[in-house]
């Protein structure tokens, strides 16, 4: 089964249109021939965003990541915060063209599937046709440790109420989306909308189902929320997670 893209069409709402235009021209004008295109995913791009709930989800690709230098790139994303308090985060996700065209299963899924080209030549459409087998899933989540222990880092040191809820909401969708990487085979497409992923979730994976409520409900509102008490349950998930990418990986591997 070829697994389809998210967002079928680019529908900005009237509202967003401005900031988006805005990001690109000062990241054109920033980094200039640096950018081979920019993309955006989530909300935004469908036309579903709400002011003061939606943030806004860029990538970049590039020739070389080492040429977007981060402290530039906040300082857009300050100054656009400020020119549109509607918007609640922002945040751009960097990889270079040679990402997305050698690991398609990774970059090119994210790119491919997940965003939409807002500017430059979509280097998605070089990506083959990607294909749901468990060969897909182990590939889509090679860093999803790394990316799992980062987040968990970063909340276990956080100190003020605002990055603990930041990193809660972040942690609580990470999972939930790793959770739904492993049943794509019986949904057959991957699904953006938190809820409906949630829901199938409940429906094939064979994980305690107060666990997914929990990080559900922490996705819906993160707000003092106990950082040891969701800790312990994140972990709880994490290792049922890696549990049954491990069993996936023998079960392909004595094939």
């Amino acid at each position: 089964m070829i697994l389809e893209k998210v967002i079928s069409q680019i529908t900005i709402q009237s509202e967003y249109k401005d900031l988006v235009d805005t990001y690109v021209e000062h990241v054109l004008n920033e980094f200039k021939d640096k950018i081979h295109s920019i993309y955006m995913c989530g909300s935004i791009p469908k036309g579903t965003a709400q002011p003061f709930k939606s943030d806004a989800d860029f990538t970049i690709v590039c020739a070389n990541p080492k040429d977007i230098d981060y402290e530039r790139l906040s300082n857009i994303k300050d100054k656009l915060l400020e020119e549109y308090p509607f918007v609640t985060k922002m945040d751009t996700i960097i990889c270079s063209m040679d990402d997305v065209l050698s690991r398609p299963n990774d970059w090119g899924f994210w790119v491919k599937i997940i965003c939409v080209c807002i500017h430059g030549e979509d280097i998605g459409e070089k990506v083959p046709p990607i294909i749901i087998s468990p060969e897909f899933i182990l590939d889509l989540n090679t860093d999803t440790k790394e990316e799992v222990d980062r987040v968990h880092r970063s909340l276990s040191n956080a100190s003020d109420d605002a990055m603990k809820t930041r990193y809660t909401k972040g942690y609580s969708k990470r999972l939930l989306r790793a959770l739904y990487s492993l049943i794509i085979e019986d949904t057959g497409v991957w699904e953006d909308d938190m809820t409906k992923m949630k829901n199938a979730i409940l429906d094939y994976c064979e994980i305690d189902p107060a666990l997914v409520e929990y990080l559900y409900a922490c996705y819906l509102d993160s707000c003092h929320v106990p950082v040891e008490e969701f800790l312990r349950n994140a972990e709880e998930v994490y290792r049922y997670f890696e549990n049954a990418l491990h069993t996936m990986a023998a079960s392909r591997n004595s094939k």
